[in-house]
């Protein structure tokens, strides 16, 4: 039991890293409803943009500005296949993660990994001083949540919702929908890959191979989060809130399933079944738990109830 105390530290600091990754994806898959791929390989993108810069002696600052760029131009590329060249949503973001590939391949200068140790690098946050890591995150989360609230409260923010909310309907009120589309993806990969260059720190190295599944752990941290979260209010700023606390709920999880010794090899396997699970939840309970309500057109056709018989015979005899 001790163990799983000290490792949870730990984990809340990596689950507020990857919320700030859900927060990205919860702009695509919630409010732009665009099934967005390209994160497992802008997660990377911004990892070994900042471990490569931060090991040339670039200022960390600088390094996180630089990887949500880079992470931009990603969703930038994504917005292109969809919006100019037609290609659905699923397969511009497969296209992009498999460009990503071989571009974080040539970032890192064809290595499959860069290492950024905290001992010799002035990195942000390292997982050697996990409470200074977690104050930090929790910082860059509450300002994300902020900018983010503020941004979708403008003109431009709710253009971009009212885009994913209704397409039609919003390019019939002269709302620009590709451009919505291509910013939405621009916002959200930034947010992920700055969350992969925190990761990178946090961890000390990036690696080729660290965005495999994000999309998973991604969408898990969303769910977990929305289904807390929608019990108590569906304020916008606390849905994005809700991002980082799942991610935490999820790596909290993770690290209980490693302290009970489970196969360490299993655990995609079961965050697959966790976020399958949640996904059946709003249907299941829409199919098997909720009456069916009437119609207010079929309650208004309902045809009137026959008086009862004595009352027909008294009205009979006086028509008579």
């Amino acid at each position: 039991m001790l163990e799983l105390l000290n490792a949870l530290p730990s984990a809340i600091a990596q689950g507020l890293i990857w919320g700030i990754m859900a927060i990205g994806l919860y702009i695509t898959y919630k409010v732009l409803d665009f099934a967005d791929l390209t994160v497992d390989g802008s997660i990377t993108t911004g990892a070994c943009v900042c471990a490569v810069l931060i090991t040339n002696g670039v200022n960390v600052w600088v390094c996180l500005l630089v990887a949500f760029l880079a992470g931009a131009l990603a969703g930038l590329i994504t917005g292109v296949f969809h919006t100019l060249m037609g290609i659905p949503p699923i397969l511009s973001g497969i296209l992009t993660q498999l460009m990503l590939w071989s571009i974080n391949l040539k970032i890192m200068s064809s290595r499959a990994n860069v290492a950024v140790s905290g001992r010799t690098l002035p990195v942000l946050i390292t997982s050697l001083d996990v409470p200074i890591a977690i104050v930090i995150v929790l910082a860059f989360t509450a300002a994300i949540i902020a900018l983010l609230y503020f941004f979708f409260g403008t003109e431009m923010g709710c253009a971009l919702r009212a885009t994913g909310s209704n397409e039609k309907m919003a390019n019939a009120q002269g709302i620009n929908v590709k451009w919505n589309k291509i910013l939405g993806l621009m916002l959200a990969n930034g947010l992920v890959a700055l969350s992969g260059a925190l990761l990178a720190q946090y961890q000390g190295f990036a690696d080729i191979n660290m965005g495999r599944g994000a999309i998973v752990i991604g969408l898990a941290a969303i769910i977990i989060g929305q289904t807390i979260i929608s019990l108590f209010t569906q304020n916008f700023a606390f849905k994005l809130f809700g991002c980082a606390l799942g991610g935490v709920c999820y790596y909290l999880v993770y690290q209980f399933v490693i302290w009970l010794g489970l196969d360490t090899d299993l655990l995609k396997l079961l965050s697959a079944i966790v976020v399958a699970v949640f996904l059946a939840i709003p249907y299941l309970k829409k199919q098997y738990f909720s009456r069916p309500k009437k119609s207010k057109a079929t309650v208004g056709n309902e045809p009137p109830e026959a008086p009862p018989q004595e009352d027909a015979a008294e009205g009979g005899q006086i028509n008579a």
